[in-house]
């Protein structure tokens, strides 16, 4: 763990915290639950083992800790555990962009699309579709008033 001086100069130990409360392969997990609706660990497996080598026992933790962390829910009443999302797509990914945005551009939506768009990531054609998100929303809110 990393220390840092505190405000007497001692050494104090640093908690370190990942920008995302889910890592790559939850997400990965996550994504399969979704697209499979009501999904077995085996189930999951077999659809990763279709782009990337991973073992049955990371899936099932992964899944368990999933449901730990309120993002799958288990359903053990059959004779095997069945997993659906707890949450929908959108509202994990609005929760996560929240996290980023309040911890790398301290809370600034402005400074996350300037980033998005001076990183050249973004399309012509994805730049033309928020500039209309912009214009709708800047119209509902002159309707708003």
């Amino acid at each position: 763990m990393a220390t840092a001086p505190d405000h007497h100069g001692t050494e104090k130990q640093l908690k370190r915290r990942s920008l995302s409360r889910l890592g790559e392969t939850e997400m990965e997990v996550l994504h399969q639950v979704w697209a499979i609706g009501e999904a077995s660990v085996a189930d999951v497996h077999e659809r990763m083992l279709g782009y990337r080598s991973v073992a049955y026992t990371t899936v099932m933790t992964v899944m368990k800790k999933l449901v730990r962390k309120g993002f799958l829910n288990c359903d053990s009443s059959e004779s095997r555990y069945m997993y659906t999302a707890a949450r929908p797509p959108a509202q994990v990914r609005q929760e996560l962009v929240k996290d980023l945005l309040d911890k790398v551009f301290h809370g600034s939506a402005a400074a996350l699309v300037q980033t998005l768009v001076r990183g050249e990531t973004v399309t012509e054609e994805e730049s033309a579709e928020i500039q209309k998100m912009l214009a709708c929303m800047a119209a509902k809110e002159e309707d708003d008033v």
